[in-house]
């Protein structure tokens, strides 16, 4: 409901009496998280590339760089409204196929206007892999995805989301469907940790001082 009267306010503040003819997703909340710290995803830490996504749709391909020895964890929450044009974004469902990698965590929910957990969960670092929205029980749907990576000193991941109405050919992935419209959105991605090949500042600066040491010497002579 409170979602119902943020939407038909912003309508109403904009002068749009009739909604558009054509229903498609429309992203109305994004979210970060990064090691305990969250926030609105268009101001994500500049670890986080959006040059591929859509903040109007919700649509694209999200990366973030991990670094840094320890545990770390990286997630993204959506709530994407599907009929956002006609203001049906309670009669959706989520779906789940296959099975998550080792250090995903994942969770379909109402967003926490009226019973779902997946927003606290989700700003707690803690998701808890269930579908609060099934097949049977539509209502408003948010998804998120959260990677928990340990690293090495010299290790870096490279963490992706992507975000499409294609289906994906096979994996682990989650999927938001208006069954009015037609429409499926889904959400699947990876994790990569490979050696960090960035020289270590400090090492680049003593063989620096080195050679140098090296060239005095021999002018000296």
């Amino acid at each position: 409901m409170r979602k119902l009267v943020i939407a038909l306010f912003v309508l109403a503040a904009l002068g749009l009496a009739a909604p558009p003819a054509s229903a498609g997703p429309v992203l109305f909340e994004g979210l970060f998280y990064q090691d305990g710290a969250t926030g609105a995803l268009s101001a994500a830490p500049a670890s986080w590339n959006l040059s591929g996504f859509d903040l109007l749709t919700g649509l694209g391909t999200i990366t973030a760089t991990a670094t840094g020895l320890g545990l770390h964890s990286f997630g993204l929450f959506l709530d994407i409204e599907i009929d956002e044009a006609v203001n049906t974004f309670y009669n959706e469902y989520g779906t789940v196929a296959g099975a998550p990698g080792a250090g995903l965590e994942w969770e379909i929910d109402e967003p926490g206007y009226s019973f779902g957990d997946i927003y606290d969960n989700f700003v707690a670092g803690a998701l808890d892999g269930t579908n609060g929205v099934p097949v049977g029980s539509p209502d408003d749907v948010s998804v998120a995805l959260m990677w928990n990576v340990l690293l090495a000193a010299d290790e870096k991941a490279t963490l992706t989301w992507r975000i499409s109405d294609i289906a994906p050919a096979g994996g682990f992935y989650l999927s938001q469907v208006d069954p009015d419209s037609g429409l499926e959105i889904y959400f699947q991605g990876d994790a990569e940790i490979r050696g960090d090949t960035v020289p270590d500042p400090g090492g680049t600066l003593l063989l620096l001082g080195l050679g140098l040491a090296a060239c005095v010497r021999g002018l000296r002579r």
